[in-house]
Order: C-alpha cells, then sequence, then structure tokens
C-alpha cells in the first residue's frame, strides 16, 4: 500500500511563506504526475500545481507566480514552495500521486491558515 504524508503546514500571516512536503513511500522516478490540491471549508477540492514525470507543471490562475512546485526523486518527496500568501489561500492541502499503470493516491492533508 502507497502512502503518502504531508508535512509543512501551520498559520502564516498574510504575506508570508510555507513549504509543504509531501513524502512518498515508493519510487517517484516513474510518476505519470503528482499534484497538489486544496479544499477550503465549504467549498469543493481544487487543483493547485501539478508536476508531470516529464517535468512540466500547471498552476492555477489564483497561485500562479506565487507557488512553485517542485520534486525531489532522491528523497521520493513533492514540495509546494507558498509566497505571498493570502487568506483565500487558507484550506486543507492534499497531495496526489498517480504511477504509470496504477491507480491514484491521495494523502491525508495539512491545514494552511493564512490569518494576522
Amino acid at each position: 500500500q502507497v502512502q503518502l504524508v504531508e508535512s509543512g503546514g501551520g498559520l502564516v500571516q498574510p504575506g508570508g511563506s510555507l513549504r509543504l512536503s509531501c513524502a512518498a513511500s515508493r519510487s517517484i522516478l516513474s510518476i505519470y504526475a503528482m499534484g497538489w490540491y486544496r479544499q477550503a471549508p465549504g467549498k469543493q477540492r481544487e487543483l493547485v500545481a501539478v508536476i508531470t514525470g516529464g517535468g512540466t507543471t500547471t498552476y492555477s490562475d489564483s497561485v500562479k507566480g506565487r507557488f512553485t512546485i517542485s520534486r525531489d526523486n532522491a528523497k521520493n518527496t513533492l514540495y509546494l514552495q507558498m509566497n505571498s500568501l493570502k487568506p483565500e489561500d487558507t484550506a486543507i492541502y492534499y497531495c496526489k500521486t498517480k504511477w504509470w499503470g496504477s491507480d491514484e493516491y491521495w494523502g491525508q492533508g495539512t491545514q494552511v491558515t493564512v490569518s494576522s
């Protein structure tokens, strides 16, 4: 059973930064794609950023220019660097990974709260 463990969430003031991590229990060399999603209270889960196996990145318009997705294959870890955070970025952030020929897997989520 594959496990994805997110970390790095917390409380930060508007304009601040956080870096989220998602550690996978198996090698991410053969991923189809890995992504970050978020869900705010009362809202549907939405895509934040995705990185493909080939390294192509895609961002939602709401975070473009502020967030950066990256991965470290040696550590089997996905990252999300979040800068210039806004109150509307407050949500539970989830990691999702799909390997070629396998199902999708989700992490348990990490809470990000942006508030003064």
